[in-house]
């Protein structure tokens, strides 16, 4: 079986800590202890539980007739687009795989926000659609809100709406009982000892595959391959044990920023990536901060807080300013890992070998690499909006400190009487020149945009993150809510406080309404934004609302004019 390469170029001092990492891991026999399921490699919690990722695959391996009978059914009752409704884990999986393999028809919804509902459902024939509700639990806010939309829609031009709808869940869980309930299609079910963030091997990943039409058997078959070769005792030859000592080691010297390069076939796996490294590190005070598609700097504009990695295709094309600007990075002294996939078929040994790394870094850091407790406070401050909205019909109250031009700007005291100590006006060129002002040495800027995920939207963003990397020089992330909440989010929250975030919200151009509760769509979104951003203030994270009245193009543009 051909295998994915990877090779690494450390400096000296990196170098020397892996070298202890490794000894130690296997004096210890670490990487046996894992495939035992020794909870005490991490923190002797509830970890052991979580562990069955690392042998889902072989089994699903043994049970892979129902995919090829799904890809059967959907062929034979003639459906013409799929969409998948899921967050984080349900949802990242099959978003990767459906743009690495071009499968345009293939659609994924995760956001709340009203107007990208909408522009999902307008991509769409109603009556020739099928509809994959993927949520582990069950209870899950979004993909509960996404179900009773689109059943509902389907019932204006079906007589059996739940024919057109599979789900993808934990036996047991609120969702399968409403699937069985509403007559769906097929229930597929995921494993209760695999976590979110590593089923991308199991039913959530495969099922989605399997929908759009590819090889489930090729892709278990090539994530099995690299499962062997992870249960390696020796961590040098242990191609999963290794990546995750390095990220480890580059972690312990402060190099805890890692950013993610690929080729253009295969941009999106950084999505997945974020996800599966800061949801699993970022907790405790500690994080992993990944940073994806970042425009690239020369290499005398990084600091040394990061570690590179960069994602190709063996036999695509080199785009030759990549190439030397990456060997610029690597001569400059920064760790450098560099993966070369043989085949799109072998992007699922990257997502079983970063699934081991991943638990192994963790354990380097010692924390639970499969809890997210931050995340949980955020859809508690949320569930509290919404509850509140459903007793009064309305959303709490809120002052922004300053306001002009339909742009008003919102944080704590704390942070206000920061903001007011160090800025040259008050305005909203000030405020802004002023936050982005606070990032120091080590830290890192995220800005998270609570609107519609387009490419419109996208391309103003990067061009205000592409303004704060070159004033800063500082790390840069950027994420769309609500389904950064289920990803980078926990790390934002959990991790180190060396963040600052810059939070954009919007008023909203169209609202929808989610049958059969009192509260819509945009509710929801907003409801999430404010949850989020009160989690921050509330671990003391410097944080600013930016939030735009009226039309959302002109907002921005404000926004990076005041910028400079």
């Amino acid at each position: 079986m051909s295998m994915n390469s990877i090779s690494y170029s450390l400096p000296s001092q990196v170098e020397d800590e892996v070298r202890k990492y490794i000894s130690e891991w296997d004096t210890d026999s670490k990487i046996g202890r894992i495939w035992e399921k020794d909870a005490s490699i991490w923190t002797g919690d509830d970890e052991a539980k979580w562990l069955g990722w690392l042998t889902i695959a072989e089994e699903e391996a043994a049970d892979t007739a129902k995919y090829r009978d799904l890809q059967k059914d959907i062929d034979d009752a003639g459906f013409t687009d799929v969409l998948l409704m899921g967050m984080g884990g349900s949802s990242l999986c099959p978003e990767v795989l459906a743009i690495t393999f071009g499968q345009t028809n293939f659609h994924i919804l995760d956001s709340t926000v009203p107007s990208q509902v909408k522009a999902v459902e307008e991509k769409l024939d109603l009556a020739k659609t099928l509809f994959i509700v993927a949520s582990k639990s069950g209870s899950t806010l979004e993909p509960n809100c996404f179900k009773q939309y689109f059943f509902d829609r389907v019932s204006q031009v079906s007589d059996e709406p739940g024919k057109q709808f599979i789900a993808i869940t934990d036996p047991g869980s609120k969702m399968e009982q409403i699937a069985k309930d509403d007559g769906f299609r097929h229930i597929f079910y995921g494993r209760p000892q695999v976590g979110g963030r590593f089923s991308a091997l199991s039913a959530f990943g495969l099922t989605a595959a399997a929908a759009m039409g590819l090889d489930v058997d090729i892709l278990l078959d090539r994530a099995n391959s690299m499962a062997e070769l992870c249960k390696r005792h020796n961590p040098e030859e242990n191609p999963g044990a290794l990546l995750g000592l390095v990220l480890g080691a580059c972690h312990k010297l402060g190099r805890d920023k890692l950013t993610i390069f690929t080729s253009p076939e295969v941009h999106d796996l950084g999505a997945w990536l974020e996800q599966l490294i800061a949801e699993s590190t970022g907790k405790n005070g500690v994080a992993i901060i990944p940073v994806d598609r970042e425009p690239m700097l020369d290499a005398d504009g990084y600091y040394n807080d990061r570690v590179f990695v960069h994602v190709g295709v063996k036999g695509s094309p080199t785009d030759e300013a990549v190439y030397n600007r990456l060997e610029e990075i690597e001569r400059a002294g920064h760790p450098m890992i560099r993966v070369e996939l043989e085949s799109l078929y072998h992007i699922s040994q990257e997502f079983f070998r970063w699934e081991f790394a991943t638990a192994v870094a963790g354990a380097v850091m010692g924390i639970n690499p499969f809890n997210q407790p931050d995340v949980e406070s955020a859809k508690i401050e949320a569930r509290k909006i919404t509850d509140e909205y459903e007793k009064t019909g309305s959303l709490p109250t809120e002052t922004p400190f300053f306001e002009a031009d339909g742009i008003s700007l919102f944080t704590n005291e704390a942070n206000v009487k920061e903001l007011n100590e160090s800025a040259d006006e008050r305005s909203l060129a000030g405020y802004l020149k002023a936050h982005i002002f606070r990032i120091g040495s080590n830290d890192y800027f995220a800005l998270l945009g609570y609107i519609e995920m387009n490419g419109e939207n996208e391309a103003a963003l990067q061009s205000l993150r592409e303004k704060v990397l070159n004033k800063e020089l500082a790390a840069t992330c950027l994420g769309f809510g609500p389904r950064f909440l289920h990803s980078t989010g926990q790390a934002y929250k959990g991790g180190a406080n060396n963040g600052v975030f810059l939070q954009i919200t919007s008023d909203d151009t169209i609202d929808l309404a989610v049958p059969g509760q009192k509260y819509t769509f945009g509710v929801v979104k907003a409801a999430q934004a404010r949850g989020d951003f009160q989690v921050l203030l509330d671990r003391g994270r410097r944080a600013l609302r930016v939030h735009i009245g009226g039309d959302l193009s002109s907002g921005l543009k404000k926004i990076n004019e005041a910028l400079g």
